[in-house]
């Protein structure tokens, strides 16, 4: 299983019903539920509930010139974000592999990004030694702390007043400010109605508090990551190793598309991999989603190997259990694996949920070409 490093525990721990995440996993620190998981969940989807995402690492760059030197080194296209938009991006390494996820919000002349808690640093360490003469100024941005507000009830007028605005954002990637500091974002992802509140830190307890009294569930972070792991959404370090590229892991497509890698751009680092992927090849692996056996005597852990026949044929990512879906999980698994084959994982059997399996049918342009010159 992999290790992730403690972060410190968040103040909403201390709320009546908080149960701490489990020791070890990645978000401990964090409220992993406030004593009924699968109701949490079930209020994300039909009502409204808040969780507690503090331990994202958050960066901010100011200077006239971050967003044409980000567009320079990294995947998405961010040369021209407009004021009060966001993006999801990448930095891979020269092969063309996945370092970081980040999404990025551009607003009053401030970029901010906030990532995983464990590989912040680095990310922020790495921007810092490629400004060379930029006009960009990457610094530690932990002053903001991240809220996730979910369900079709986050635009409720009592939610709206605890937050002092008029309405919510309604295009995907959208952001304005809040009132007291920091500014909520419209995802498309995990749910329909997902919004992320960047607040002040020393008003993380404050703005949770008057979120709930106005009618938001308290939820733990298990909600939030069961909704992500039933949408596909993968998470750098659990759900990818050291291997993965970004076309295994769903995230190639422009904003738009709610990608991380815009295939219509100059050039950056990993480009040539991502390229002659696209181009020529298909990726070795490809993002599911697992259904796990949930009668087997435990849970498998994040990083195991899944077996097909005795034959190892992939990598499990994030285990879960989900309110309608019982025990799902993340997989990077071989993509001539077929949909219907038997597999096992730790002490359980596993099927791949058909739906999840990306279509592979496409024959890319440059395949098109070479076989063309080869009079096929």
């Amino acid at each position: 299983m992999a290790e992730f490093p403690i972060v410190s525990e968040s103040p909403l721990l201390t709320f009546p019903d908080a149960v701490a995440s489990p020791p070890g996993s990645p978000d401990e620190g964090l409220p992993w539920h406030y004593g009924d998981p699968l109701g949490e969940q079930r209020a994300a989807i039909t009502s409204v509930a808040v969780v507690d995402r503090s331990n994202r690492f958050v960066i901010a760059i100011p200077g006239d010139e971050r967003l044409s030197w980000l567009h320079t080194i990294s995947s998405q296209h961010v040369q021209a974000l407009p004021d009060g938009t966001s993006a999801e991006n990448l930095s891979l390494d020269l092969n063309g592999r996945i370092e970081h996820h980040f999404v990025q919000t551009d607003l009053d002349g401030v970029t901010w990004i906030d990532t995983e808690h464990d590989r912040g640093p680095d990310l922020l360490g790495f921007l810092a030694k490629m400004v060379f003469w930029a006009k960009a100024e990457p610094r530690d941005g932990n002053e903001l702390a991240v809220l996730t507000l979910l369900g079709p009830d986050a635009g409720s007028a009592p939610v709206l007043a605890a937050l002092g605005l008029e309405a919510l954002p309604t295009e995907a990637y959208a952001a304005v400010a809040l009132p007291g500091g920091g500014f909520v974002r419209r995802m498309p992802w995990p749910t329909e109605h997902s919004y992320d509140l960047l607040v002040p830190r020393e008003k993380l307890a404050e703005t949770f508090t008057a979120l709930t009294a106005a009618g938001a569930r308290a939820a733990g972070i298990w909600a939030f990551e069961a909704l992500r792991v039933a949408d596909a959404r993968p998470r750098v370090g659990l759900d990818t190793d050291d291997r993965t590229i970004p076309h295994e892991a769903r995230w190639i497509g422009s904003p738009a598309e709610a990608g991380a890698v815009h295939l219509d751009k100059g050039c950056y680092r990993g480009q040539e991999t991502v390229a002659r992927v696209h181009n020529l090849g298909k990726p070795p692996r490809h993002l599911v989603l697992l259904h796990l056996d949930g009668s087997a005597d435990g849970r498998p852990e994040p990083g195991e190997a899944i077996t097909a026949g005795g034959r190892s044929v992939g990598r499990l990512g994030t285990v879960v259990d989900h309110y309608e879906l019982g025990p799902i999980a993340l997989a990077l698994v071989k993509r001539n694996i077929a949909p219907d084959t038997s597999l096992v994982v730790g002490p359980c059997a596993a099927a791949i949920d058909p739906d999840s399996v990306p279509a592979d049918d496409t024959v890319q342009a440059g395949r098109l070409a070479v076989d063309r010159l080869r009079g096929r």
